[in-house]
């Protein structure tokens, strides 16, 4: 993209806001790389329930990914973020070499610990000891992408002299991003990832908010011996488009406001983020439409001027 812009910007696809169906996920992808986006990112979930009695489910991510991969060119894609509960450690770490591979190096491998319990439960998977769980899974997944090759027994899973072949397309790997906001999580995973992700409702999605999450992200690096300057900081940004009806859902105690407003507004607000420390906003999108995607070329191109 052009030097000016003072920060990456990605976009969420639909995950379960309706059902969307693979023409219309490609047609998305394709016309987000044509708009200018940095990155295309997708939701991790199974299963959600509604007070209501209804349900929705969003397509499976890694597969998704793969296919869209196999559909653009320039724009980088991941997961945001994926749940390791969901598959054996060494499976999600082969999946998402195979990613990259199709991709060309363009995978941003996103990974959480989940926390819809109503998923966990209908698909089989354990909720307990979730941070524990996700320790050893990280352990796994990081070593065997930027390894190769890990010996590992641990309580909850095992890795025996596994090898991960063929390699990811670039050496070491591609780069790790962790989206949690827990003392523990990033006690964890700050030692080793390049990026990390705040969802926007944690900072009800302002500047203001999220001050104070990025000072205790800043001292969980200190405290881990990292300077916070190596990390990139990355967050959710929501903007509310014509057509757009409030995104609440199950886990919202009440809409949170939106970035709403002109081209130069937005680009505005986006620059905020930029002065901020930001490397990164995805931005999650109501209504996630192509009209809305094609709505916001204009607000990227007028970030690249400065």
């Amino acid at each position: 993209m052009a030097g000016a812009r003072p920060l990456r910007v990605g976009i969420q696809l639909p995950e379960v806001e309706r059902e969307v169906r693979w023409p219309e996920y490609v047609a998305m992808a394709r016309a987000a790389e044509d708009a200018g986006f940095d990155t295309i990112w997708l939701g991790d979930h199974l299963l959600y329930r509604y007070a209501d009695g209804s349900t929705r489910g969003p397509w499976e991510v890694w597969t998704l990914l793969a296919a869209i991969a196999a559909s653009t060119t320039r724009i980088k894609l991941g997961p945001l973020v994926a749940a390791t509960a969901f598959h054996a450690p060494a499976m999600l770490a082969k999946m998402a070499a195979t990613v990259d591979e199709v991709s060309a190096g363009r995978l941003i491998v996103g990974l959480g610990a989940g926390w819809n319990e109503t998923e966990f439960r209908a698909f089989g998977f354990p909720f307990d000891n979730r941070i524990s769980r996700f320790e050893e899974a990280f352990t796994i997944i990081r070593t065997l992408l930027r390894d190769g090759r890990i010996d590992f027994d641990g309580k909850f899973f095992q890795a025996r002299d596994c090898e991960l072949l063929p390699r990811p397309h670039a050496p070491g790997g591609p780069p790790l991003m962790v989206g949690s906001v827990g003392p523990r999580m990033l006690e964890i995973t700050l030692p080793h990832v390049e990026q990390w992700n705040v969802w926007y409702r944690q900072s009800n999605n302002s500047i203001e908010g999220l001050r104070p999450i990025l000072a205790q992200v800043e001292a969980a690096c200190r405290a881990v011996g990292r300077d916070p300057a190596t990390l990139e900081k990355t967050s959710a940004v929501l903007v509310g488009m014509s057509g757009g009806s409030g995104r609440v859902t199950k886990y919202d105690e009440g809409a949170t406001p939106p970035l709403e407003g002109s081209t130069a507004h937005l680009a505005a607000r986006f620059r905020e983020y930029a002065a901020l420390g930001l490397a990164e906003i995805q931005l999650v999108v109501d209504p996630i439409t192509i009209e809305s995607i094609e709505a916001l070329a204009p607000v990227l191109a007028e970030l690249d001027r400065g």
